[in-house]
């Protein structure tokens, strides 16, 4: 296998130079042979240290860039193409977009998911390119686009069956994102009791469990906020208030207003329940199950 190859070389210390791969610091002696690592006087140097500073930046900027595209899903919003235009151009934007499901934009705001597609190129005189069902590229030229939740894309299975045939991956969640529909009984209901009495052993493993998904929690409750035809709705998941290192168990999860009014389920936006659940259940997988005594022999 080809190593990925060094954007820049920069001069270093004793005639060694100096750059990054996939974020990683590399270098190669006077002789132009790549080192399997870097002295220690060459780490510690000064331009070592701001190499390690641009790879930070460059991480951060890949991260805004999926958490950007990600809150444009989770609200709904239209992006002008002017916009897509101009982020097009990098990388990390690129392949942040590249290969969404999305749908164009009137310049009423309405959006057309009859002519929903993969992202797959984006040029100023021709429009959006995305590839439909047919496995066509069609280009649409229209003044925004946007990038649909899973739970709002009508042809979801077929759209996944397509990316599948193509080998296409998302670096967002979205195709294969877990959706999530209200039953007819939950529907009357001002919380879901599905995922109650999960144990962790302690409250400290949930909190870092939560983290790493990226729910805040406040008060004893993970939290996932979802704006949903212009109204912000909290969900929340009770994880416990406790002592760190004591035994929790998760409770109800609820959905409350911007007045902390719990929200009848039938009254959420489809994006909502399906996020709020979505949070719930990732955490709920986690808890700790008792294996069960295996069965005596007579």
């Amino acid at each position: 296998m080809v190593a990925e190859a060094v954007a820049a070389w920069l001069p270093g210390e004793r005639g060694y130079e100096i750059g990054l791969r996939k974020g990683k610091l590399v270098c190669r002696n006077p002789q132009g042979k790549t080192l399997a690592s870097l002295p220690k006087w060459l780490k510690e140097s000064e331009i070592a240290e701001s190499l390690r500073a641009l790879a930070e930046w460059l991480d951060d900027h890949q991260a805004e860039c999926r958490h950007t595209i990600e809150r444009w899903m989770l609200r709904s919003l239209s992006v002008p193409r002017e916009v897509v235009n101009e982020i097009w151009a990098d990388p990390d934007w690129r392949s942040s977009l590249e290969n969404l499901v999305v749908a164009p934009v009137d310049a009423k705001g309405k959006p057309n998911f009859e002519k929903t597609g993969l992202l797959k190129q984006v040029d100023a005189q021709r429009g959006l390119g995305v590839v439909d069902l047919d496995g066509e590229t069609r280009w649409h030229k229209s003044p925004a686009m946007t990038v649909p939740h899973p739970i709002l894309i009508a042809d979801l299975e077929e759209l996944r069956e397509l990316a599948s045939d193509l080998s296409i991956t998302q670096t967002i969640d979205q195709l294969y994102r877990p959706v999530h529909q209200p039953t007819k009984d939950q529907a009357e209901l001002k919380s879901i009791n599905d995922y109650t009495e999960g144990m962790f052993e302690q409250l400290n493993f949930a909190l870092s469990l939560c983290r790493r998904l990226g729910y805040p929690v406040r008060g004893g409750y993970a939290t996932c906020r979802v704006w949903e035809n212009d109204v912000m709705i909290e969900a929340r998941y009770y994880v416990g208030d406790e002592y760190p290192e004591a035994e929790t168990y998760t409770g109800p999860l609820v959905f409350v207003d911007a007045n902390d009014k719990a929200v009848k389920i039938a009254d959420l936006g489809p994006v909502t329940f399906s996020e709020g659940v979505r949070m719930a259940s990732a955490i709920y997988a986690k808890r700790k199950v008792e294996e069960s005594a295996s069965e005596e022999t007579p």
